[in-house]
C-alpha cells in the first residue's frame, strides 16, 4: 500500500510539472509593499481577461498580467506618487497619473490611494483600450484602497 502512495504521489508530482512546463510566467519584481492586505483583496478580485486579453501567470506577489504577448502589466502596493506635473485622468472611481514617456507604451499610477496601483499598457497594438483596462481595475482599487489625496482637475473620461 505504502509503495502504491509513493507512485502515485511521483505520478501526481510528474504531471504537475508537466502541465506547468508549457505554461508561460512573466518575471516581474514585487512591489515594496506587496504584502499590504489591501493588495490582497484586489489580487483575488481580479479578472480572468481585461480588454479581451487573457490572464497571465507572474511570478511576484501582488502583480498581474494579461495577453500573450504580455499587453498589461498592473502592481499593487507601489509607492504612493506624490504631486505631480503628469497628466491626471479619472476613471473607474480612481484618479490616474499617466506617464507617457516611453509612449507608445503608458506607466498608470493610481494617484491619492494607499497602497498605490500601477498599471504599464502596452500602446504599440489597438487590441488593448486603455478606458477598459483602467475603468475595470479602477473599480478594483476604489473599493479596496484608501482615498487620501485627489488631482486638481482631472479629465474625466466616461467608462
Amino acid at each position: 500500500m505504502t509503495r502504491l502512495r509513493r507512485s502515485l504521489a511521483v505520478c501526481l508530482v510528474a504531471a504537475g510539472i508537466a502541465l506547468t512546463g508549457c505554461s508561460t510566467t512573466i518575471p516581474l519584481d514585487q512591489p515594496t509593499d506587496a504584502n499590504n492586505p489591501k493588495c490582497a483583496e484586489i489580487m483575488v478580485r481580479l479578472p480572468k481577461d481585461i480588454s479581451g486579453q487573457e490572464r497571465v501567470w507572474t511570478d511576484a506577489q501582488s502583480t498581474a498580467a494579461w495577453g500573450s504577448p504580455t499587453r498589461v502589466i498592473m502592481a499593487c502596493g507601489m509607492t504612493p506618487p506624490g504631486p505631480s506635473t503628469l497628466k491626471c485622468v479619472s476613471l473607474g472611481g480612481v484618479d490616474w497619473l499617466v506617464d507617457e514617456s516611453e509612449q507608445p507604451n503608458f506607466r498608470i499610477t493610481s494617484y491619492g490611494r494607499t497602497p498605490a496601483v500601477q498599471v504599464y499598457i502596452d500602446g504599440d497594438t489597438t487590441s488593448v483600450d486603455p478606458n477598459t483596462v483602467l475603468s475595470t481595475l479602477g473599480r478594483l482599487v476604489s473599493a479596496h484602497t484608501t482615498k487620501t489625496a485627489a488631482c486638481s482637475n482631472p479629465d474625466t473620461i466616461t467608462g
